[in-house]
Parts: structure tokens; sequence; C-alpha cells
């Protein structure tokens, strides 16, 4: 079951460093979208993180899977917490990126911060049952 969640979350990692790498070409440009300070630019730098960050998640997810709860067979909750964490993932720096697009499109950050939240409950959830 994790192993989807490992092949995603190194996927995710390098997604985070070339979004980095692209965005590290222009960093040294105060005026770049906007100055250090503004939105645009918060929220590009938070969506090369949330790659990052997420990426992790997903990761920690594999490993606790594989190496704490092994014998967790057809587990539905374990499956749902797979896809939330994935879901979390592709939706939060699709969010940032859109949202340093369009303001408005902030008001979409509760899809993937209750994604994770809900997933990684999930797993908890399950490991306490165990």
């Amino acid at each position: 079951m994790g192993s989807i969640n490992l092949y995603f979350a190194w996927s995710w990692i390098l997604a985070g460093m070339l979004a980095g790498s692209v965005i590290g070409l222009f960093f040294h440009r105060a005026d770049w979208l906007g100055g250090f300070d503004s939105w645009r630019r918060r929220m590009v730098r938070l969506a090369h993180i949330a790659f990052l960050g997420t990426g992790l998640l997903n990761l920690g997810f594999a490993w606790s899977v594989d190496r704490v709860l092994p014998d967790h067979g057809e587990d539905a909750l374990l499956g749902a917490a797979s896809v939330l964490l994935i879901v979390g993932a592709i939706s939060m720096p699709t969010v940032c990126l859109l949202a340093a697009w369009r303001e408005r499109w902030r008001s979409l950050f509760f899809i993937p911060t209750l994604s994770l939240i809900i997933g990684v409950a999930a797993l908890l959830w399950r490991g306490a049952m165990s």
C-alpha cells in the first residue's frame, strides 16, 4: 500500500527541487513578482516548499505503513489515508500557485489542508487500533 506514496513522495520532492531551481533563477531581483514581501512571491515560495513538505509527509506515510504497520493487509482506513495524502500534496502547491495568480483562489486552501489533516489523523487512528 505504501509503495504508491513512496514513489509519489520522491517524485514530489524532485518537483520541489526543480521548482526551487526555477524560482532560484530570479530570487536576486528585488522586484521579482512584486518584491520580497508581495503576496505573489510568498505564494510561489510556499508552493515550492509545499512540494517538498508534502512529499516528506508521503514518504513518512510509506515508511510508517511498511515498517510500523506491516500486517495491514487491505485496510480501507489506510487506503483512504494514502489517497488523502496524495490529494493534499497535489492540491497544496496547486492552490498556492493559483492564489499567486489570482488572490481569490486562496479560498480553496481548505481542500489541501483538510485532506492532509484527515489523512494523517486516519494513519494515527489506524496505528492506535493496532
